[in-house]
């Protein structure tokens, strides 16, 4: 009798051991295909048990969350959404993330190890963390001011702190509510294909994510190259440039917009956005200078990150003389994000140096203790020294003599460029209307914010040359508002 109870005992004690091995093979080794399967709703169900963390602006969240009583408790809301949707992007229970909800999406989530003090223990027992939140860069006085200065209008601004790459605004218009994407149900798939149905594109990101033909502000580049190659070594001297100027190899003649542009200084030329001179000035600089000037602008870049991804600018390094003509003033294949623009504009308002551009400033737990903080990025020399001086004169002069005296602010240096940039079929399109601009006030000891600003559907008048009848306007809003806040350099 006892051996047969010995059996039975050494029978029970394999089938617990074959449901411990069982166990095993489905609990660890099989976790991740069950976690991934589309029918197990467990970790859709945890992520929104609690609320996310926040975005903040200026110390303040524009970003909240709200409990809906469901499965799927806690869902996204914004507060001026459309004001803030080119920084935030939205957290949808259907469609995912985007923009900073997407690339913070580990700290806002809860998911982060960094939120918790025994990161091996929760994930042994699949706890998260309270959400942390996201501390941006952005001013709210010039966020607005970019917001409500664009008004219905299709375009886009970028601000920057010259000195430390800090984004003081993001905006991009039309808009839309990321709360309408938030939920889960008939009503956000609605507004999901009524937005992507949409031809003003709400959604595109115009400042980081489109690219457009920069047209004369892209000028700004090409005179940089020629002072640094020494193509030019007297702003003021003639350029012994034509008008009109035949490109290279063709028939085709160049105009300008403007009269007096012949054998016109580098400094006249600028201040009237000639297009013979700086037509000429870039096949005389040849393709390997203005490709690597335009490099170190941070044109051809496929690693910008903000700490989202920014559409690459770019500038062909295979053209011939007739190209590069048309490609050093803006056009032919030429193309720019506004954030692109603000940092040239950056770079010449910084001496000449370059710092990459970011958005987050800090990450903090849900009680405020800091998780990281941005570190400073390696600085790119775009130019040298003296030709930054050089380039602030020009823009200056833009400004207080040329085409963009809509920027002008009493009381503080600003320069600018203006550009209206063509594109279409045969140049058949309504321009674009560009402004990148800087400005410093007079008790500053260096300038506080550059900008760029595009305008698509830009109406302007012809006659006005360029983008300062309806950018500049937009670009010296922004600038006012940067500077009648307080200074945040050194924080």
């Amino acid at each position: 009798m006892t051996r047969y109870i010995r059996l039975a005992a050494v029978f029970c004690a394999l089938l617990l051991l074959a449901l411990l091995v069982n166990a095993t093979r489905v609990q660890v080794l099989q976790a991740g295909s069950y976690d991934d399967n589309p029918a197990n709703r467990r970790q859709d169900i945890a992520r929104y048990d609690h609320p996310r963390g926040d975005i903040l602006v200026g110390g303040v969240p524009v970003t909240g969350s709200t409990d809906t009583g469901e499965q799927l408790r806690y869902e996204r809301s914004y507060r001026n959404g459309p004001l803030y949707a080119p920084v935030t992007g939205f957290a949808s229970q259907e469609y995912g993330t985007a923009f900073l909800e997407h690339s913070e999406d580990a700290v806002l989530s809860g998911t982060d190890p960094m939120l918790s003090p025994f990161p091996l223990w929760n994930e042994l027992i699949r706890a998260r963390s309270p959400g942390g939140d996201v501390v941006t860069t952005l001013n709210r006085a010039a966020q607005q001011a970019a917001y409500s200065m664009l008004g219905r209008r299709k375009g886009a601004v970028a601000a920057i702190e010259p000195a430390t790459g800090r984004i003081l605004a993001l905006v991009s218009t039309p808009s839309y509510d990321p709360a309408m994407l938030s939920g889960n149900g008939s009503a956000v798939e609605r507004s999901w294909a009524r937005l992507n149905d949409d031809r003003d594109k709400p959604m595109l990101n115009r400042a980081v994510r489109q690219t457009y033909p920069p047209g004369s502000t892209f000028k700004v580049v090409t005179a940089a190259a020629a002072l640094d190659s020494g193509v030019i070594a007297d702003v003021d001297a003639p350029t012994d440039s034509p008008a009109p100027y035949r490109l290279p190899g063709t028939t085709t003649s160049l105009t300008n917009e403007s009269e007096g542009c012949e054998d016109a200084s580098l400094r006249a030329a600028f201040e009237w956005s000639c297009n013979t001179v700086f037509a000429k000035l870039g096949v005389d600089v040849g393709v390997d200078m203005m490709t690597a000037t335009a490099r170190n602008f941070g044109f051809n870049d496929t690693a910008l990150r903000i700490p989202f991804s920014v559409a690459r600018s770019t500038f062909d390094t295979s053209v011939d003389r007739a190209q590069l003509a048309l490609s050093s003033i803006g056009q032919y294949n030429t193309r720019a994000t506004p954030l692109q623009m603000a940092m040239v504009s950056a770079a010449v308002a910084n001496g000449g140096q370059l710092v990459p551009p970011y958005l987050v400033e800090d990450t903090t737990t849900a009680s405020g203790a800091a998780l990281a903080t941005t570190r400073s990025h390696p600085v790119r020399q775009a130019m040298y020294p003296a030709t930054a001086m050089r380039m602030q004169e020009l823009m200056e002069d833009v400004v207080r003599e040329g085409t963009g005296g809509n920027a002008a602010i009493p009381g503080a240096r600003v320069g600018g460029k203006t550009g209206t940039a063509q594109h279409g079929i045969g140049n058949s399109g309504v321009p674009y209307a560009w402004f990148v601009s800087w400005a410093q006030g007079y008790d500053d000891m260096e300038p506080r914010v550059a900008v760029a600003v595009v305008v698509e559907d830009g109406s302007a008048d012809r006659g006005d040359i360029s983008g300062g009848g309806m950018a500049a306007p937009i670009a010296r809003a922004v600038m006012e508002a940067v500077l009648n806040s307080p200074s945040e350099h050194g924080r």
